[in-house]
């Protein structure tokens, strides 16, 4: 896929093929369908670490594409959206089937408490 293809889905109806919601996420990691890609830089994530995500800073992704499944749908999450709309939209232009994460980490987080964190994990 060419960047200029998926420039050509940012409209309010295309953004479903760029951006996942929250309990769509939620659904597809349980099934085992998709991973979660966190973006962030070392230092933030040695504050806040994500044990059911694979961890690649983003200027790093370019050089550890082949750390990435082809099989599994990439969700890619950063604290909001701003890094992981840029490095999903990157990921598809490499062949991978990428989305970002809407709401982004902090959002997912607020989801993901109590028995909704326990259930995510069974």
């Amino acid at each position: 896929m060419e960047l200029s293809d998926i420039v050509k889905q940012i409209t309010p109806s295309g953004m479903d093929n760029l951006m996942i919601k929250n309990d769509e996420f939620i659904e597809l990691f349980k099934q085992g369908k998709a991973v979660l890609l966190d973006i962030r830089m070392d230092f933030e994530t040695a504050v806040w670490n994500l044990s059911i995500a694979k961890n690649i800073p983003a200027p790093q992704v370019p050089d550890r594409l082949g750390e990435l499944p082809k099989d599994k749908l990439i969700i890619v999450g950063c604290p909001t959206v701003n890094r992981s709309i840029t490095v999903s939209a990157y990921l598809k232009t490499q062949g991978f089937d990428s989305k970002f994460l809407g709401g982004g980490l902090v959002e997912l987080m607020s989801v993901l408490k109590g028995r909704k964190a326990k259930d995510l994990l069974s």
